[in-house]
């Protein structure tokens, strides 16, 4: 557990380490906000792009998996890890051989995502509503935003494939860095 004091100090290092590279910050933040923008003007184009880059991730993880568990091959696990080194490998294989599918599958996981974690998020509220006082209906709108996310893209599909991962992607990145541009600001005008 981290005490008041600890939390305090680690909160007052985060503010000066803002403070310190704020123009760091502002550059990361214009730079996310202007892929997500990029992403919601071509949404198909950004699905595409994330599942290719979600393809060489696997594989190249699968490889390095593969060399590590070859070179661990007398520690316990050998042949569980060696079966998850290959599946990455498989699966990145999969999303680079047929990305125009892959993407379809993605969407496909990413719609029961949105539908299982709205699920847990309103049980989460109406679980918690007690202690969470006039916070929990936040987590209750939040679930069913989630249900309504899952609802236009399972129901939109094959359809919501071409548009919904550049789209959930894009709003995502244009909030982060939009986030990241009102710190470095904030930290700037402090510094003044």
């Amino acid at each position: 557990m981290t005490s008041p004091e600890e939390y305090s100090r680690l909160q007052s290092a985060m503010s000066q380490a803002v403070k310190a590279h704020w123009k760091a910050f502002l550059f990361e933040g214009i730079l996310l906000a202007v892929l997500g923008i990029a992403a919601l003007i071509l949404p198909p184009l950004a699905s595409l792009a994330i599942t290719i880059f979600l393809g060489w991730m696997f594989l190249i993880s699968g490889i390095g998996g593969l060399i590590v568990t070859y070179w661990a091959r007398a520690t316990p696990g050998f042949w569980w890890s060696l079966i998850s080194a290959a599946l990455a490998v498989l699966a990145g294989m999969l999303l680079l051989a047929r990305p125009m599918q892959a993407v379809l599958t993605l969407t496909i996981v990413l719609g029961a995502y949105f539908l299982a974690e709205g699920v847990t998020t309103i049980m989460y509220a109406l679980e918690h509503r007690r202690e969470l006082s006039g916070r929990w209906s936040w987590l209750l709108i939040s679930g069913l935003v989630d249900i309504a996310i899952a609802f236009m893209v399972i129901t939109g599909l094959p359809s919501s494939s071409q548009w919904a991962i550049g789209v959930l992607v894009g709003i995502n990145l244009l909030f982060g860095g939009a986030t990241l541009i009102g710190m470095a600001l904030a930290a700037r005008k402090s510094n003044s």
